[in-house]
């Protein structure tokens, strides 16, 4: 078996372009060229440009009093209404803050409620009552003679002023 010659890692590949005077270097390891090129400055010569334009370029680089006035009022402006913005935002925040804190008042408050309310259902034994109410007061159950039944109105509840009438109609609209 015959080794073959070993070539160059490619970092160390290089090729010489002759027509420009350049080296490409191909590869990751790129030498730092010994001396930086010298820049050419060169000069230019300036335009002649008359002394209307040149009066024109100076004018139209100054601010009239009005235009100063009026970017300084849509500055001032715009600053107002800025922290008017943030004031409305801090506000709302703590308009949140206090909603969310009322409402888990609220719910213990519901909680605390409905516990105790559950307690006195618990506490109430309608056996008792009703043996009272029969044996120490002498109540009675209604008998069906003097039960009156009645329409129900749209209300959930009925404030009672005046008898019953025996019809069972409380109140009659005008529309059938």
């Amino acid at each position: 078996m015959y080794m073959a010659a070993r070539r160059a890692p490619v970092a160390d590949r290089q090729r010489y372009n002759g027509a420009a005077g350049q080296m490409y270097v191909y590869g990751n390891a790129v030498p730092k060229p010994e001396q930086a090129p010298e820049r050419r400055r060169v000069k230019r010569p300036k335009k002649k440009v008359s002394r209307q334009v040149q009066r024109n370029r100076r004018k139209a680089l100054r601010m009239s009093p009005g235009y100063v006035v009026f970017l300084s009022a849509a500055a001032i402006l715009a600053l107002v209404i800025c922290v008017n913005y943030v004031k409305l935002q801090s506000r709302l925040t703590g308009y949140s803050k206090n909603i969310a804190s009322l409402q888990g008042e609220l719910a213990n408050m519901r909680e605390e409620n409905h516990t105790k309310y559950n307690a006195v259902m618990d506490s109430v034994n309608l056996e008792e009552i009703r043996e009272k109410a029969q044996e120490g007061l002498g109540m009675v159950y209604a008998t069906p003679e003097q039960v009156v039944g009645y329409q129900r109105p749209s209300a959930d509840y009925v404030k009672q002023y005046e008898d019953i009438p025996e019809d069972g109609v409380l109140a009659q609209s005008d529309k059938k």
